[in-house]
């Protein structure tokens, strides 16, 4: 399965247009240069008080479709 890092940086703000379904897709930057978009609802299972704000792996079918969203320690750490 496909996967790539991001790191997200989103706001309470932003985070609640997602939620509302004012957003339908976040799109990012990966740590290797790539744009990935992917369904704002999953970001519901990740936001916190504050947002959301760290690094992150998207894993992707072989078709590219998001298969999950899930936190990962601090590259180089």
């Amino acid at each position: 399965m496909p996967s790539v890092d991001i790191w997200l940086s989103l706001s309470r703000k932003q985070c609640l247009d997602y939620y509302e379904g004012q957003v339908q897709q976040v799109y990012a930057q990966s740590l290797d240069g790539r744009r990935v978009a992917f369904p704002a609802r999953v970001l519901n299972k990740v936001v916190g008080k504050q947002g959301v704000e760290g690094y992150y792996r998207l894993s992707f079918s072989d078709e590219g479709r998001f298969e999950s969203l899930e936190k990962v320690p601090i590259l180089g750490r």
